[in-house]
């Protein structure tokens, strides 16, 4: 009997905002919801936004007037919505129309040499054979040369993509917890697994005295690694530019820090981790990883997620040389017209000339059904399974290939054995990868029309968050699967509402690709399809089920006796969940960041032959361990 690993915690940030209690779904999909939501979700964006606080229980302006709700969206309704999803490239990050350069060049001195001044510290080492030094007064030197000079110069240049995925704008997340020297994708990190763990509404002290130590799987990374001025992108700069590498630059710039940071510094676990990257499906192999280890029973409950942070000119230059990402003047020749809006870069299915890179930090943390249950932890869905394969031998490392039809199929079937036909074919949905390129509306769409073909699927709802978010590289399912938790809780399929029409070349026979929210309210969903298409040949798809479908699971599983005394468990984590969820509303988010905290005195393990134990941890990790190889031994 396996164990279904579900979903009992969400949370991260990006730029519709905080992921925790659906509040970043319900921005995409705020004119569908009823005014209480929507006003508490304009809200909570204000407070993140810096437009208003909460004192004396009532938020206030920088004038100390204080808001009602109403009064909130009425005033700073439109800034919200400006500051938020996908937007021009925001200064405070750098400007997109004089990012920084050095530009090349040789002087010379015509028929004359070439003399100049500097400081005595800052001649070159060692000094040119052609160079003549004279001594001046204040350790100052001249230098007469003949011949060229070659120089580098500060320039500036504009850059060919303007917009960006970003955290709403005038929301610092290093402001949450003392984040000093810490790159920005480790701070989303912190922020992002903070928000997941404390949405369960259990403390994460009882989980852990609910488990023995080495039951925690934490399975978090990113791609990019951390390339901003406090990682690998200062490291690298640092000769360069004349400067001296930091003794936190080179660590603080691995992949792997995401999973070291909530390791070291949230959840202090001595349990299982790692940190795959698998490009842009990278959540994926992740969560992966965690479903693997639950419903093998190696772990009970995982922590999973990844962070990045790409906005930089360097990693657009990357992607842009490629010619992968939405560049202005694409953009502009596709509309015909002399500008274009920068919110509508990213066209999933429409019209398109690349992705829109994104910044964001997804996380959730999974139990075992069993422990889930005995800790009343609410259930937001479950993950049934998740598919991974390669595409082969490719000539473009880039291209497509043939993997992806191998995990969306063993998607769709999986789920099948669960629920049936009916399920798949009536009350199931697509989060496409859409990640905004010609190949990709082609090629993706292919892929859903022949597996609906085969399946019997007519209508199949399809919607790609990158349309409002931008594509965050490996956080990059982790928004579809919380995304998909809002449309199970909501019912609501947010529309694809950048794009006018959905281009003529996309397979939509079979497809029903929404440009506003699709309402499923009447005829709600079981089962949602995460779908993965990374550089490489990284694909991945999972299916997660909805929890109108895994409670009538877990009731046969345990019985109706047990399931109620859950239910009445329950209650209680709800509304610690809930007492959360209002703070965080009002910016008090009490970070959970523990820096040289709680270490363990590794001269008080005790040791033994049949289990081990470590000081301050409730239960023993047993060594006791079975032998796997019977038939191969004594």
């Amino acid at each position: 009997m396996s164990s279904l690993p579900v979903i009992v915690g969400f949370g991260g940030f990006n730029a519709a905002g905080r992921s925790s209690g659906h509040h970043a779904y319900r921005r995409m999909i705020i004119e569908s919801l009823p005014t209480q939501e929507r006003q508490e979700t304009l809200a909570g964006l204000a407070v993140l936004m810096g437009l208003v606080t909460f004192e004396d229980n009532a938020y206030r302006d920088a004038d100390d007037r204080p808001y009602e709700l109403a009064e909130i969206e009425r005033q700073f309704g439109p800034a919200i919505l400006e500051g938020t999803l996908i937007r021009r490239i925001d200064p405070a990050l750098f400007d997109v129309d004089a990012a920084h350069w050095q530009k090349s060049a040789s002087l010379s001195g015509s028929e004359a040499p070439m003399s100049f001044e500097l400081s005595e510290r800052d001649l070159p080492e060692p000094l040119p054979s052609d160079w003549q030094v004279q001594t001046l007064d204040d350790r100052r030197v001249k230098v007469t040369l003949t011949g060229t000079l070659d120089v580098k110069w500060d320039s500036f240049r504009a850059l060919p993509v303007k917009s960006a995925g970003q955290l709403p704008k005038g929301f610092d997340p290093g402001t949450l917890y003392n984040s000093r020297f810490h790159p920005r994708a480790l701070q989303l990190t912190v922020i992002g697994a903070s928000d997941a763990i404390q949405s369960v509404g259990v403390p994460w002290a009882d989980i852990a005295n609910a488990v023995r130590p080495d039951q925690v799987s934490v399975y978090a990374s990113n791609v990019m690694s951390q390339m901003d001025e406090a990682g690998f992108g200062g490291l690298l700069q640092a000769r360069l530019k004349g400067g001296r590498v930091s003794t936190k630059q080179c660590p603080l710039g691995l992949n792997s820090m995401p999973a070291d940071f909530v390791n070291a510094y949230i959840i202090g676990s001595v349990g299982q981790t790692g940190a795959i990257a698998g490009a842009c499906a990278s959540f994926l192999y992740n969560l992966r990883a965690a479903v693997e280890d639950i419903t093998a029973g190696r772990c009970r409950v995982a922590v999973v997620g990844n962070a990045e942070a790409p906005i930089t000119p360097e990693i657009i230059d990357g992607y842009a040389t490629m010619g992968a990402l939405a560049a202005e003047d694409k953009l502009k020749k596709i509309d015909g017209a002399d500008e274009t809006d920068p919110r509508r870069t990213s066209r999933p299915f429409g019209e398109n000339c690349g992705f829109t890179i994104a910044e964001s930090s997804q996380y959730v943390v999974l139990m075992d059904d069993a422990l889930a249950l005995e800790l009343g932890a609410d259930i937001h869905g479950a993950v049934n399974d998740v598919f991974i394969n390669a595409d082969g031998f490719k000539k473009s490392i880039s291209a497509p290939g043939p993997g992806n039809y191998i995990t969306m199929a063993k998607a769709v079937a999986s789920a099948r054995a669960i629920l049936g036909d009916e399920s798949i074919q009536k009350r199931s949905m697509i989060q496409a990868h859409g990640s905004s390129t010609p190949q990709n509306r082609v090629t993706e769409s292919e892929i859903f029309h022949r597996v609906a073909e085969v399946f019997g699927i007519t209508d199949w709802p399809v919607t790609a968050v990158k349309a409002y978010v931008g594509h965050t590289l490996s956080a990059a399912s982790g928004e579809q699967l919380i995304n998909s938790l809002g449309v199970f809780r909501y019912g609501f399929v947010p529309g694809i509402k950048t794009i006018d029409k959905v281009a003529d070349d996309v397979f939509s026979e079979r497809l029903t690709i929404p440009l506003e929210d699709l309402d499923r309210r009447e005829n709600p969903l079981d089962v949602a399809f995460l779908n993965s298409k990374g550089f490489g040949g990284n694909n991945a798809t999972a299916s997660v089920l909805a929890p109108r479908v895994v409670e009538p699971m877990l009731r046969r599983r345990y019985g109706d006796s047990a399931f109620e005394a859950y239910a009445a468990r329950r209650e209680s984590v709800r509304e610690r969940a809930g007492v959360y969820d209002s703070h965080a509303l009002k910016g008090q988010f009490d970070t959970l960041y523990h820096f040289g905290q709680n270490m363990i005195d590794e001269s008080e393990i005790e040791l033994g032959s049949r289990e081990l134990r470590l000081p301050g941890m409730a239960q023993s990790i047993d060594l006791d361990l079975p032998n796997r190889y019977t038939d191969m031994t004594d």
